[in-house]
């Protein structure tokens, strides 16, 4: 079994700001056809902003998507090509007003593998110094600290629904844990 698409053709059926969705046709492993459609993303980031006393800074923001207002972390896209690094530190900051003096890479995830081309890349910030938000024009959001123990809490609750906030606080307590904290 080799578990592998080939891909016969691609055809670009939309070219947006920020993702391009593609139709392909692929060669499965016994031999058939199919067509797979594809959304290629640049990526993204989050971080975790830990501070001193345990606490997270989340932030609220309106996700058009779904009509709702979420509880997230911290979080930007990525321009294709863009040091994932670099970019979590500058979200952070624009976000946040936060800088760091720790900035430990946790990991990434894969929020939709099977039509999504998309990686969030998880980063943990530790040793943070306040400052100014500095937002885009077009972004609108709310700062708040959360304890991360509540934090941890509330996603068992299914109280924080975000997929890249829920994986990135879990993985934060567990490491927190396993380091001693």
């Amino acid at each position: 079994m080799r578990l592998i698409e080939k891909q016969l053709s691609s055809e670009q059926l939309y070219d947006g700001r920020i993702v391009k969705l593609f139709r392909d046709e692929v060669e499965l492993e016994n031999g058939e056809k199919a067509v797979r459609e594809v959304v290629k993303h640049p990526g993204g980031v989050c971080i975790v902003p830990l501070d001193e006393d345990n606490n997270v800074i989340f932030v609220r923001q309106f996700r058009y998507p779904i009509g709702k207002v979420l509880l997230e972390i911290p979080a930007g896209k990525l321009e294709y090509g863009e040091d994932h690094r670099e970019c979590g530190l500058r979200e952070l900051r624009e976000e946040t007003g936060c800088t760091c003096d720790s900035f430990e890479y946790l990991g990434y995830l894969l929020p939709t593998p099977a039509y999504n081309t998309e990686v969030t890349h998880m980063y943990l910030a530790r040793g943070l110094h306040g400052g100014e938000q500095h937002l885009d024009e077009d972004e609108f959001l709310e700062v708040e600290k959360i304890p991360l123990d509540t934090a941890v809490k509330m996603i068992m609750n299914k109280e924080i629904a975000d997929a890249k906030t829920q994986t990135a606080i879990l993985k934060t307590k567990i490491m927190l844990e396993l380091e001693g904290h």
